[in-house]
């Protein structure tokens, strides 16, 4: 009985703690990854992002080091038009609003054409 009560509190402990996803709705572009703000060194074959700088800035730490936002390394799943891509965030992107995304090319090709430059429409989860 006392496992049980302890199993049960863990549980509701845990929900409580865990963080609240945010979604997201913006454009998708494209961009030739190198060395990012997260520290990690990317090419254009990676299946990396960059996340707006506004949200990126949101979750900096006490540190003033960029390389240890906690979305560094953070893997998301962006969608557009049905087809989907997973990607990890390496970098910040600085003209991008709340939404958007700056993907690798071989990311963004997962979604639309590189002829499209820009897309509209991208939606994607924290």
């Amino acid at each position: 009985m006392m496992f049980r009560l302890f199993f049960i509190l863990t549980i509701i402990a845990y929900a409580l703690g865990a963080p609240a996803v945010a979604s997201f709705t913006g454009q998708g572009t494209f961009y030739e990854p190198g060395l990012g703000a997260c520290g990690f060194t990317n090419s254009a074959s990676d299946f990396v992002v960059a996340i707006s700088h506004i949200l990126y800035d949101s979750y900096q730490t006490a540190s003033a080091d960029p390389n240890k936002n906690p979305l560094c390394g953070v893997g998301i799943t962006a969608t557009y038009n049905g087809k989907s891509v997973g990607v990890t965030v390496v970098d910040r992107c600085v003209s991008c609003a709340e939404g958007d995304l700056d993907f690798s090319p071989t990311a963004f090709s997962q979604l639309a054409s590189q002829d499209l430059g820009r897309i509209s429409g991208v939606t994607w989860s924290l």
